[in-house]
């Protein structure tokens, strides 16, 4: 009988992550994929990323709405609470031999407490990496629930060991978004027109000559500077001038500081060189990326696919603080006259050789694999 694999989906970034894993879990003959779709994932106003799921052909089992409004750290923790809950049931419905979660997300708690306190093993992918904010909290809680661990690198599989986690549950897989990298430098051409295809709001920049993606999170651990973080980025785009995709939040206390802070900068400066996005089909981003003079921000496609696409990055602040990085970064504090500088520095040096620090972009495969041959246990062999 096919082991049942329930992978709970919480937000855009989450999909980009574990998107080729799930297409290999559903071709596995030893594998039934669950798809589980939960919080900003369903939202509108975050890019309602279901619809890029539902389009790629997978059946959704379930879809957990638990996004309490507010975008502080109060909602933060409700929004937890209510997805242990209401994720509580879609386990006991839907009986799987294993959970899967992803990353680092406070969403990403709930689906760990959940399936731990049921006694369902639990997968994590992405563990024992090291960040700035509550991320990083969240990721080392995520691996002491966890029985199996896909990290990314070498250095992550290191410390969830570190950690007490049994070597021998510890895999280094590397990071599915890489597959989509690998996938994106096979055929690298931008064949669409981003428009036409996902409307968003602004001027249509022409982008024949070169253009720049912006993707600013706010910082939970500094969410009441959201707003003030967004203006310096903002400012320092505009006022270089050239042409700039730029792509909505999440969904994380401070996104309503940044949101609020790009709609007032949008009514008083008209800026004539910036587009709005609110999400984009991870492939075609990544060939939007790709082909862009420069990703400039706080996300990590920034430090992840970026690296291996060998695009030059800006990194804006602490969000991604300790985090394993290529050459193709410049990290720089939330002030506009830094960030037009590292900006510059880029246009002057150009692309990156491509750098394999997260992957060779056969994690999805692996993952899936050792999903069909891993023992499930629920009890932990530590090794302090």
């Amino acid at each position: 009988m096919p082991r049942k694999v329930c992978v709970v989906v919480t937000a855009r970034p989450s999909y980009s992550r574990i998107m080729t894993a799930l297409k290999a879990i559903r071709a596995h003959p030893d594998l039934e994929l669950q798809l589980v779709v939960a919080a900003s994932a369903l939202l509108e106003r975050y890019g309602n990323a279901i619809r890029n799921i539902e389009a790629d052909g997978f059946d959704v089992s379930a879809r957990v709405h638990m996004v309490l409004e507010g975008e502080n750290l109060t909602s933060m923790a409700k929004t937890t609470g209510l997805g242990v809950l209401e994720l509580a049931t879609v386990f006991d419905n839907l009986k799987p031999d294993l959970v899967v979660t992803i990353a680092d997300r406070y969403e990403t708690m709930a689906t760990a407490v959940a399936a731990s306190y049921m006694n369902i093993p639990l997968a994590h992918v992405q563990g024992g990496e090291v960040t700035g904010s509550v991320d990083e909290k969240v990721r080392h809680a995520v691996t002491k629930l966890a029985n199996l661990h896909f990290v990314a690198t070498e250095k992550a599989a290191d410390n969830v060991i570190r950690m007490g986690e049994d070597p021998d549950t510890v895999f280094v897989t590397g990071c599915p978004s890489v597959d989509l990298a690998a996938e994106t430098l096979r055929n690298p051409a931008l064949t669409f027109n981003p428009f036409a295809r996902y409307g968003g709001v602004g001027v249509e920049v022409d982008l024949s000559d070169g253009y720049l993606v912006v993707m600013q999170h706010p910082v939970t651990t500094e969410y009441e500077q959201a707003r003030q973080h967004v203006f310096e980025t903002l400012y320092a785009v505009r006022d270089l001038g050239l042409p700039t995709l730029w792509f909505w939040p999440n969904v994380d206390a401070g996104s309503d500081g940044t949101s609020k802070g790009i709609r007032t900068f949008r009514e008083l400066e008209s800026p004539a060189n910036i587009h709005f996005f609110k999400n984009m089909h991870p492939p075609d981003f990544l060939a939007l990326i790709y082909n862009s003079l420069c990703l400039v921000g706080n996300s990590s496609v920034g430090i992840r696919e970026s690296s291996f696409l060998g695009v030059p990055v800006v990194n804006i602040g602490s969000r991604q603080a300790g985090r394993e990085r290529g050459a193709n970064v410049v990290d720089v504090v939330y002030e506009r006259g830094a960030i037009t500088e590292a900006i510059q520095h880029h246009m002057r040096n150009g692309r990156y050789p491509s750098a394999s620090i997260y992957g060779d972009g056969q994690a999805g495969e692996y993952i899936a694999r050792l999903i069909a041959e891993a023992p499930l246990r629920i009890e932990k062999r530590l090794t302090y």
